[in-house]
């Protein structure tokens, strides 16, 4: 009978709904206390105990890996990006990794422009002000006054920049390869260089993959190259942003603020000075959520995993579909 190890965070609430499902397919379930992540130690701690992973951000290493072997057949990432997961060295060694592609576009481009019309109309400050009892009128600007600069157009990159044009805004991207030409001609795009990307924005939206030529993409030398009334908005991943530095240029009022939904390291620690700025937005990893797309990625995660175990997924239908 082969065991699932699930750790998936976003799924192990929702675990009693799909127990019969795992049940059908004869899986026998460890699930580990997790928070956020299970890290590599926290794996190896169960290495050689089963056969697939249904995963979240975890820390699949070439290590863990490795110990895994020769019993792991399959990691099932809850999600869409993969960075965390050595994928090359599992394949190399006969393990399959399964995702999700695009599974969350909707409600990051959405969680994007929600930070944008936060910052440009500056509804939380005024309602926290009228709350402390406080008739303070503060400027604002419509989205169709600034730009806004793109950093990786790929399918939520794109997806901000039509939401983005609909409100009027000047539009800018920047990614490593090159875009359809008819992309471009359709939302009126100005493909650049980071460097003026960055001196041009008032909002710096991060859309891009984690990989090596991505992290840190935002540190000291490229903040320092933003408008003094710039906004950062992260809700791709922690580490494109080098954290400290971030928290300096804010501080100096190099940038005028961030909206930040990923970490360094997650959670943010209780001691981070993002936790007491009044020019910076935070929310705990959440811009995916969806009930719709958490229900995509539920079920195919699942024949994700049934794929990589060689079980055929005969009858999935049936719960998908109750």
């Amino acid at each position: 009978m082969p065991t699932l190890l699930l750790t998936a965070p976003y799924m192990i609430p929702f675990r009693d709904r799909f127990q019969p499902v795992f049940d059908h397919y004869g899986l026998e379930i460890i699930q580990p206390d997790v928070e956020e992540r299970m890290e590599e130690d926290d794996l190896l701690a169960h290495a050689g105990q089963f056969d697939g992973a249904i995963c979240g951000d975890d820390r699949y290493t070439a290590r863990v890996i490795q110990a895994c072997l020769p019993r792991l057949k399959v990691i099932s990432k809850w999600g869409t990006g993969i960075d965390s997961i050595d994928k090359d060295f599992a394949n190399a060694n006969g393990v399959m990794v399964g995702n999700t592609p695009n599974a969350f576009t909707v409600p990051v481009a959405d969680t994007v422009l929600g930070y944008m019309l936060a910052f440009a109309r500056r509804q939380p400050w005024m309602d926290a002000a009228m709350k402390r009892g406080e008739w303070r009128k503060i400027p604002g600007r419509t989205l169709g006054e600034c730009t806004l600069g793109v950093v990786g157009v790929g399918n939520i990159g794109k997806a901000v920049l039509r939401r983005a044009r609909a409100f009027g805004m000047t539009l800018l991207g920047n990614d490593i390869i090159e875009i359809d030409a008819g992309f471009i001609a359709e939302v009126g795009v100005e493909m650049t260089s980071l460097e003026t990307l960055l001196a041009r924005a008032d909002f710096v939206a991060l859309t891009c993959d984690l990989n090596p030529t991505s992290r840190h993409i935002l540190n000291a030398t490229t903040l320092a190259q933003m408008k003094p009334e710039a906004i950062v908005i992260n809700a791709a991943r922690g580490p494109l942003v080098d954290e400290p530095a971030l928290v300096a240029a804010l501080q100096a009022g190099r940038i005028a603020g961030a909206a930040l939904d990923v970490f360094e390291v997650e959670p943010l620690p209780k001691d981070s000075p993002l936790l007491s700025m009044d020019n910076v937005m935070l929310a705990p990893h959440n811009a995916n959520s969806s009930p719709r797309a958490w229900e995509h990625v539920h079920w195919n995660s699942i024949r994700n995993l049934l794929k990589g175990l060689g079980i055929p997924d005969n009858g999935l239908e049936k719960w998908v579909n109750e």
